[in-house]
């Protein structure tokens, strides 16, 4: 008992306490089973009911069981579609349909480092992804939970939107630091709750608006509110796309006008005007034509290296960014455009050193942390999207070959991966890396004949 709260352990085995701590000491035969069962409860209660443990286990590997059989998956890739689908549910918090983006905190992106962050928390873009990789599959009951999570997360002023929340919508997320804890293999601080909550990320709003276009599209029903609700969120961009922002890697260097987050405004823009016209929604189109067609030619002016033909960064810098590759992925220019080659061409030069794809170099880019982290593997898979989208079968099979080898023996991924060490590193698992593969794996195609 500590305070408000207690855990109960239950066992046929005898327990003891020594030092603070409870132990036994038992044998178990051949064929025998000794179940350990441990209850939460409030300390002002009494102490919390207990199923029988072999009971609740044949119950919930029925559930998993049957969740996985319904899904509508095939091709060369279907197992590690199916594990990365059952991670994504996994991680998906069923009375709410709230989703984190991983279920830890503080494993380092930077073994030793102090790139450790708190991902226990619902990310509006890591669930749109899901979301995305839901429908497909035929799993339209966590992607109806989904939307109207959302729904209810961003009820209120669209100028009070927040990038994240709590598994129940909750936006106050302070971030502190636990210091009498010594932090995975050294690697410190330990943080608890996330700072980034009160960032400002444009991208969001371009990947809310696809997932909820695609959500009408896949046929799950909208109420007027949820339209009014987008409209909103259009109108309140209209007036804050060309102020910067912490961009999509949630620099602490200061706000940058991300070329990322200019395209995704654009995405934003662009998915709304489709809804609108796709299912005859009330919109004032003229105007977000005009707005969408604004953004594109202030990123295609702005957003370029003209020395080198690619898009850069930020305006009027010079380093890459591997989110740029979604560019040709989202619609924003075609795969075979000369901007987006050279963009790609870069991105091949100077962020891949050990073949797998780092999202920015830390050494060139103001990020407010020390340099050097591992690559990330969801840009390595868009990575392989976009060689699909060029052309570039071959390429691409062999990247998604190396990357589905890193999987671990359950075949999970963590945020990002060592090359050289051969480790992962970063929050595990980690849903924006599997909802990553499972689209660049339906970007490969299926198997011939496969169906689904």
């Amino acid at each position: 008992m500590a305070g408000p709260d207690l855990v109960v352990l239950r066992s046929p085995v005898r327990l003891r306490g020594e030092g603070l701590t409870t132990v036994a000491r038992f044998t178990v035969a051949a064929g025998e089973t000794l179940a350990f069962t441990l209850a939460h409860g409030a300390s002002h209660e009494g102490l919390p009911v207990v199923r029988p443990a072999n009971a609740v286990l044949e119950e919930t590997e029925d559930y998993w069981s049957r969740w996985h059989a319904h899904g509508r998956v095939a091709g060369p890739y279907e197992a590690l579609v199916r594990r990365s689908l059952l991670t994504l549910k996994a991680l998906t918090y069923a009375p709410t349909g709230g989703m984190v983006a991983a279920p830890t905190t503080s494993l380092p992106e930077q073994p030793g480092g102090s790139r450790n962050w708190d991902y226990r928390y619902c990310w509006l873009r890591d669930a749109a992804l899901a979301l995305r990789a839901f429908m497909p599959a035929g799993y339209f009951d966590e992607a109806r939970a989904w939307r109207d999570w959302l729904h209810r997360a961003l009820a209120g002023s669209p100028g009070q939107v927040r990038i994240m929340y709590g598994l129940a919508g909750e936006r106050r997320l302070p971030e502190w630091e636990a210091d009498w804890l010594a932090g995975y293999q050294g690697a410190r601080p330990v943080r608890i709750g996330n700072g980034a909550a009160g960032q400002m990320q444009h991208d969001i709003f371009g990947i809310v608006m696809q997932a909820l276009l695609e959500a009408r599209v896949g046929g799950l029903s909208a109420d007027p509110e949820s339209w009014r609700l987008q409209r909103a969120l259009i109108d309140h961009l209209a007036g804050t796309w060309q102020e910067a922002d912490e961009g999509i890697w949630e620099v602490r260097g200061g706000r940058r006008h991300f070329t990322f987050s200019k395209v995704m405004a654009w995405v934003a823009v662009d998915r709304s005007i489709e809804a609108a016209e796709r299912f005859d929604l009330p919109a004032p189109l003229p105007a977000w034509r005009v707005l969408r067609r604004r953004i594109h030619d202030t990123v295609c002016a702005e957003g370029i290296d003209a020395a080198r033909g690619c898009f850069v960064q930020s305006f009027g810098d010079t380093a890459l960014d591997a989110s740029l590759l979604q560019i040709p992925l989202i619609g924003f220019l075609p795969a075979d455009d000369s901007r987006v080659a050279a963009t790609v061409a870069a991105i091949e030069r100077e962020l891949m050193p050990q073949g797998l794809v780092l999202r920015y170099d830390t050494r060139a880019t103001a990020d407010g942390l020390p340099p050097g982290e591992g690559a990330f593997l969801a840009c390595s898979f868009w990575l392989v999207e976009v060689y699909a989208m060029q052309g570039r079968m071959d390429e691409a099979a062999a990247l998604f070959a190396r990357l589905a080898a890193l999987v671990n023996d359950v075949g999970l991924l963590a945020e990002e991966y060592d090359p050289v060490a051969g480790r992962m590193l970063g929050n595990f698992p980690q849903a924006f890396s599997h909802a990553a593969l499972i689209a660049a794996a339906a970007r490969l195609g299926p198997s011939p004949g496969a169906t689904g």
